[in-house]
């Protein structure tokens, strides 16, 4: 069994798409009395996605985050100083009429870094260190700014219940990393950091996707029947979506080849171009009622364009930035 879910956390360019789909199919030819019902299951499918990730994130590693502050900083400040005011700009001019449609493409910038932060410059063989600092850094920060953005930004458009999302990230975000790191320190006391790393660690992430895949497939069933009746919407959340991770992969590729090293480089296009998606989805979800569910369609279908073009910059990595230093010289 672990052996498959890892398999699938491998290969999430496939899975999630599949489980958009089921999801669709599963929206539409079922009653809305059960459909109404999945709801309930977002929380612990939430828990079930935050927990295992907050166990293998090394919470130490936010006090060595300042080391290389320019790094840092820049990050960050592409993180919240740039990408949320280019989501806000682009959902009042595509969807000015659906509020929540364009909360939707908000919380999706409002949340930076995840798992796949580290796990896609390790692919491209960038600075796994400073991606690991970036992703506590950018989680804890983009927790606590979230509130704040949702509210001055989307406050005179959307019914923003500020109690309700500060609460909903608590225990979304925080409960879940104070547990996690509890767990962390009580499987390090029992079985040391070796065993823990190769052989306990590793199931984590699976466990992780379970959530995730569950998640997108409520969000795409709770509003299967509207993209049926509708499938153009579809296209219409695509293109913001797509000019979003154009310009921020642009952006951050461009500040990486003036001001970093390869390694740095890498690491800052990937913590500033992933988002953490699985976190936006269940924030729209709790903590907006029944009009969330137009911001979880947004979010979940920023997964496929997020997975997707990671993988496909990962093989023009080296084109870009140059191969890894042990190889230019080899």
């Amino acid at each position: 069994m672990w052996k498959f879910l890892i398999k699938i956390n491998k290969n999430l360019v496939i899975a999630i798409p599949a489980m958009m789909i089921a999801g669709f199919f599963f929206g539409i030819t079922m009653e809305q009395s059960l459909l109404g019902q999945l709801k309930a299951l977002i929380l612990p499918f939430t828990f079930l996605m935050v927990y295992p990730m907050m166990v293998t994130l090394n919470i130490k590693h936010l006090q060595e985050g300042i080391k290389n502050v320019k790094l840092q900083l820049i990050t960050q400040l592409i993180n919240f100083c740039f990408i949320p005011f280019l989501a806000y700009g682009l959902g009042r001019w595509f969807f000015a009429d659906q509020p929540y449609m364009a909360l939707g493409l908000l919380l999706a910038s409002l949340l930076p870094t995840s798992g796949m932060t580290i796990s896609w410059t390790g692919f491209a063989r960038g600075n796994l260190g400073a991606a690991i600092n970036m992703t506590v850094l950018g989680l804890t920060l983009g927790s606590l700014a979230t509130p704040f953005y949702v509210q001055y930004l989307m406050g005179a458009r959307v019914d923003v219940d500020m109690y309700l999302v500060v609460k909903q990230i608590a225990v979304i975000v925080f409960l879940p990393m104070l547990l996690g790191y509890l767990t962390r320190q009580f499987l390090l006391k029992k079985y040391g950091m070796p065993r823990f790393k190769q052989h306990i660690a590793p199931r984590f992430p699976a466990l992780s996707t379970i959530g995730v895949l569950a998640i997108v497939f409520v969000a795409i069933a709770l509003k299967s029947r509207q993209i049926y009746e509708n499938p153009f919407i579809l296209g219409a959340i695509f293109l913001p979506l797509l000019i979003i991770y154009s310009v921020n992969f642009l952006v951050s590729t461009l500040v990486g080849r003036i001001f970093f090293k390869r390694g740095d480089a890498v690491a800052l296009v990937y913590g500033t171009v992933m988002r953490n998606l699985s976190i936006a989805l269940a924030i729209a979800i709790n903590a907006f009622g029944a009009q969330g569910a137009n911001a979880a369609l947004v979010i979940a279908i920023s997964y496929i364009i997020q997975v997707q073009s990671a993988a496909w910059y990962v093989k023009f990595t080296d084109i870009i930035f140059g191969p890894p230093p042990e190889e230019a010289t080899a």
